[in-house]
């Protein structure tokens, strides 16, 4: 989760940045800015995120009857 978290911090910082660059922002209001776009960014990315799939405990799955096994000899 870590790695995420990363990739959050430098893209919101990105956007801000390009925002002062292109001058539509001053620096001095970077951290109000930086604030909100992290929190878009972070909700944007945590609610596309699926948790990894794992069975419910207590259940197994049964191999297939013929796993490993020859199919029976048909007639010549």
């Amino acid at each position: 989760m870590a790695s995420i978290d990363e990739n959050i911090l430098k893209a919101a910082k990105e956007i801000v940045v390009k925002f002062i660059e292109c001058g539509r922002l001053s620096p001095s209001g970077f951290p109000e800015t930086f604030q909100s776009t992290h929190r878009t960014v972070a909700d944007t990315v945590k609610s596309h995120i699926t948790p990894a799939a794992t069975p419910p405990a207590g259940t197994s799955d049964p191999k297939p009857q013929n796993v490993g096994q020859k199919p029976p000899a048909g007639r010549r």
